[in-house]
């Protein structure tokens, strides 16, 4: 099962929508982020992981797949934390699979569970209602 979470990556002044896609497939334990991410993104699944532990929950000892579709589009920054994270809790069944579909996501996440402030909260928010899509954000 692949489960989704929307949210936006930044080109200049341009908001640009992303699919973050996350899938659990049986082989040996790892995570993996694809789509062109920077080292900030790569990371992020070492604070989605505390920050889930954070919270009383551990990853499934199973392959996880993060892909950030479109591919060739450049990915920067940690505010794809929370939707790695939220996407990564639909595909453990802990969240249902339709509950994100109508919202656009980001934050960074703290390694005590904690949602942080990103940028380009104001752009993805008129990108969001362009689109008829609530908003989850830090506040």
């Amino acid at each position: 099962m692949v489960a989704h979470c929307r949210t936006v990556a930044f080109q200049g002044i341009e908001v640009m929508p992303v699919d973050v896609q996350v899938q659990l497939s049986n082989g040996l334990p790892a995570f993996a982020v694809v789509g062109l991410p920077d080292k900030a993104v790569g990371e992020s699944r070492e604070r989605v992981r505390g920050a889930l532990g954070a919270i009383g929950l551990s990853l499934p000892p199973k392959r996880i797949t993060v892909n950030l579709a479109p591919a060739d589009l450049p990915k920067e920054g940690s505010h794809y934390d929370l939707p790695i994270a939220l996407a990564l809790l639909g595909a453990m069944g802990v969240l249902p699979p339709d509950a994100l579909e109508e919202y656009v996501a980001l934050g960074e996440l703290g390694l005590d569970g904690a949602l942080g402030p990103v940028a380009g909260v104001l752009p993805a928010a008129l990108a969001a209602h362009g689109e008829a899509r609530g908003l989850i954000c830090p506040a």
